[in-house]
């Protein structure tokens, strides 16, 4: 008979490691899973980065290898075809088959990642916004930014006044939707569905380094991946004519390297690029997290972690 899983209540636990990237956020997911090993239950990490869900990007997404894993099982690592695009959705719906199979098991599961709207559409579930009417999408899609906004700001002036000006996906989204179903974004998102935030346990740390390290980590990183695949990698993607606009081929890296294929850029300016796309983007996701996510999921320096401590409600047995 497998055992209950651990925690401290009637729910079962799910411990989340998140954060920019480059924060090392998987070895310390690895970590708590051989910490609970030691403790005689079984820990599976599961993805929760949108990069590394695609086969394609091994290299490039920074995803664990074996020796990475070190003997821990992973789960929706690689799992995505490039071709074929992963939503928030897709993944949030592959996630809770994972964590339902990982509980059958007696198991804990352990997300690591940090894509912040994929951790967000888990726990809380998503707007359950009707069909866009297609003619409404392509009328939306059509208008340049400025006329989308200006009919935003006086169509849905709340949607407008939390989208920066120069966010095209997230206007048109807002724009489209007050017009297809003819109630603004607020209202749809106001009744999310399919959560499972009130039917778990969650046990959240939040990683938050120093900037300068994480920056230095990010460009140390970017250069070594130019060293050991990403270029052949790239390479590979682009001999299979997958359509640009998806997301695998806007993974940062991948914009960089095509120029240097492309002879566009020499390989220096390709590593510079690709190192200050990567710091941008670790600038974006530290910004999310260190605002968007309850003030009560613990923030941390991975320097100074003990994780016994932040987790310690996570190795209390039942009863």
């Amino acid at each position: 008979m497998n055992k209950p899983p651990l925690g401290t209540g009637a729910k079962p636990p799910v411990a989340l490691i998140a954060g920019p990237t480059a924060s090392g956020k998987s070895d310390l997911a690895v970590d708590l899973a051989q910490l609970l090993e030691r403790e005689g239950r079984r820990g599976v990490v599961i993805n929760a980065d949108s990069a590394q869900v695609y086969a394609d990007l091994q290299i490039l997404s920074a995803r664990p290898d074996e020796a990475d894993m070190r003997g821990v099982e992973h789960r929706l690592f690689g799992s995505w075809d490039g071709a074929q695009p992963c939503s928030a959705a897709d993944w949030a719906n592959a996630a809770k088959r994972e964590i339902a199979d990982i509980h059958a098991q007696g198991a804990v599961p352990i997300l690591c990642g940090g894509t912040g709207l994929y951790l967000r559409t888990l726990l809380d579930g998503i707007a359950p916004v009707p069909p866009i009417d297609p003619s409404v999408r392509e009328d939306v899609r059509a208008m340049a930014q400025a006329d989308a906004r200006a009919a935003l700001e006086a169509e849905d002036p709340p949607a407008a006044a939390g989208i920066a000006p120069a966010d095209m996906a997230r206007t048109a989204r807002a724009l489209e939707v007050v017009r297809s179903t003819g109630r603004p974004l607020a209202t749809w998102q106001s009744r999310k569905v399919g959560g499972i935030g009130e039917g778990i346990e969650l046990h959240p740390l939040v990683l938050l380094p120093d900037r300068e390290w994480l920056y230095q980590r990010c460009d140390a990183r970017f250069e070594i991946m130019m060293e050991t695949g990403a270029v052949a990698e790239v390479d590979t993607l682009l001999a299979r004519n997958i359509d640009p606009s998806l997301p695998v081929m806007r993974a940062i890296g991948v914009r960089e390297i095509s120029s240097f294929l492309q002879g566009e850029l020499s390989r220096d300016q390709a590593i510079t690029a690709g190192q200050t796309s990567t710091r941008q983007y670790a600038k974006r996701q530290y910004t999310w997290f260190r605002h968007q996510p309850p003030e009560t999921w613990p923030r941390a320096d991975n320097n100074r972690i003990v994780l016994e401590d932040v987790f310690v409600s996570l190795f209390r047995k039942n009863g």
